[in-house]
């Protein structure tokens, strides 16, 4: 961080004022503006890649069977060094295409969700019956009356532990829950009724991910004329809730069957904004190389059009070489999901105890999509020993922090009386959920050098005295 000295306005006006001549009549001074009474501080940006909740390349754990454990701390652990903080939980009911989910298996669904929260992590979740799709990977899922009877069974554990999911994706239809191959939801009206399940099953601050963006578009009557806006971003309601994912991303022209037309791809390219977009890729194309030509966009391009806030990291495994090789994957990994940088920050000059103290912040969005679930956002001013002396709640939403774009947050707050001393003021993104809300894992990191206090889960903006 620099510290930026203001030049006091009449300096800047004593070339006029002598030039003027006129010494008989007294010159009369104006009061300083609020800019030399503030003390400016330019923050320095960082390329350091380092984890963040809900963002980023995944690791996937497929749980196949019941067997009472958790997600391996170890595995939670080394994704965190690799900065990584997702894990694609997928949970193979093939035991129970035909009957409900067994006690011993939804004991094994509760130790992994619990296993998430120990951890300081979160999953992307979904359910599923076959993991392939040939003639011996019959069934590829239940009947919709089974499925709807085991996403009653599940609904209990996902609201209890919605805190560690950062999205459910619709699943529970065809090989691998990607709602392709089946016998069963061969009509759109049965995969309606899954979705209005899952839509009430989940915690309304959730987001459900559907295949295409077409199912959106066909099961709920949507058009790009109804495509998210601000006002309409973030509601409970399915237009603001219902995402999508990816799973052939940048594989072919049209991503294997992800896209029908142009206006679906502008339609998903504008509903992103608001809605958690994210994937893996299926095949090595000419589509996937890192910077695009007059026939196709390129990756990082590609990515900044659909917001990406996530990725598989295992597959596939030629696509993710080339971004290696080609020389984007540092840039991929930074910019998955958010990525705020700070700019700027203005603050009073001389603060006093009990008084108003003002604020102006300036930050940036490097990612390529904002955080897209409920986060909190809090000044914490602390002494000298690290006390908390109080806590404000911020009043911008960083699910408004729009990528490209420079975010300007000012807010006025006043000092605690009788306090003294070396001070510094914080910037604390936390989860929104009281469960994980003072866990430094879950809460954002900036992409700035010398302001992250890991202990905390704090952000250092400035340090003054009284």
């Amino acid at each position: 961080m620099k510290r930026i000295s203001n030049i006091p306005l009449l300096a800047a006006l004593l070339p006029f004022l002598a030039f003027c001549g006129c010494k008989e009549k007294p010159i009369v001074i104006p009061e300083p503006i609020d800019e030399v009474k503030a003390d400016t501080l330019v923050y320095t940006a960082s390329d350091e890649i380092f984890p963040n909740p809900e963002r980023g390349f995944y690791s996937a754990v497929a749980v196949n069977s019941a067997d009472g454990k958790g997600v391996a701390e170890s595995s939670m652990k080394s994704a965190r060094l690799q900065a990584r903080t997702l894990f694609l939980l997928e949970f193979y009911l093939t035991d129970y295409v035909n009957c409900d989910i067994a006690d011993d298996y939804l004991a094994t669904i509760r130790a992994k969700f619990a296993s998430l929260r120990e951890g300081g992590v979160k999953c992307i979740l979904r359910f599923c019956y076959s993991n392939g799709m040939d003639e011996k990977d019959k069934p590829w899922d239940a009947t919709p009356e089974q499925v709807l009877r085991h996403v009653a069974q599940v609904k209990p554990l996902i609201q209890e532990y919605a805190d560690v999911i950062m999205v459910v994706q619709a699943g529970f239809i065809g090989s691998w829950g990607e709602w392709y191959y089946t016998e069963n939801f061969t009509s759109l009206a049965s995969r309606k009724e899954l979705v209005d399940a899952l839509l009430d099953a989940v915690p309304a601050d959730r987001q459900i991910e559907l295949r295409t963006p077409s199912y959106k578009m066909k099961l709920y009557g949507f058009s790009k004329a109804d495509t998210i806006t601000r006002a309409t971003a973030h509601q409970p309601t399915p237009q603001a809730r219902l995402g999508g994912h990816n799973d052939c991303y940048v594989s072919s022209s049209n991503d294997v069957g992800t896209f029908n037309s142009t206006n679906e791809r502008n339609y998903w390219g504008s509903e992103t904004l608001y809605t958690i977009m994210g994937g893996e890729s299926c095949a090595l194309t000419e589509y996937c190389h890192c910077e695009g030509t007059e026939k196709y966009l390129g990756a990082l391009k590609d990515m900044a059009r659909y917001h990406m806030t996530y990725l598989n990291n295992g597959y596939h495994q030629a696509v993710l070489r080339r971004w290696k090789d080609e020389g984007c994957m540092d840039e991929i990994k930074r910019r998955l999901g958010y990525r705020y940088v700070l700019e700027e920050g203005i603050f009073p000059k001389t603060p006093k105890a009990g008084e108003t103290f003002s604020i102006t912040l300036k930050l940036r969005n490097d990612g390529f999509s904002p955080v897209q679930n409920p986060r909190d956002a809090e000044l914490v001013l602390a002494d000298a020993s690290g006390k908390v002396l109080k806590t404000w709640t911020l009043d911008s939403d960083p699910r408004y922090w729009m990528p490209a774009q420079q975010t300007v947050i000012e807010q006025s707050i006043v000092l605690p009386d009788n306090i003294s001393g070396a001070m510094t003021l914080y910037l604390n993104l936390p989860d929104h959920s009281s469960n994980l809300h003072d866990n430094p894992l879950y809460s954002i990191r900036l992409a700035n050098e010398n302001t992250w206090m890991e202990a905390t889960g704090y952000n250092k903006l400035y340090t003054f005295n009284l």
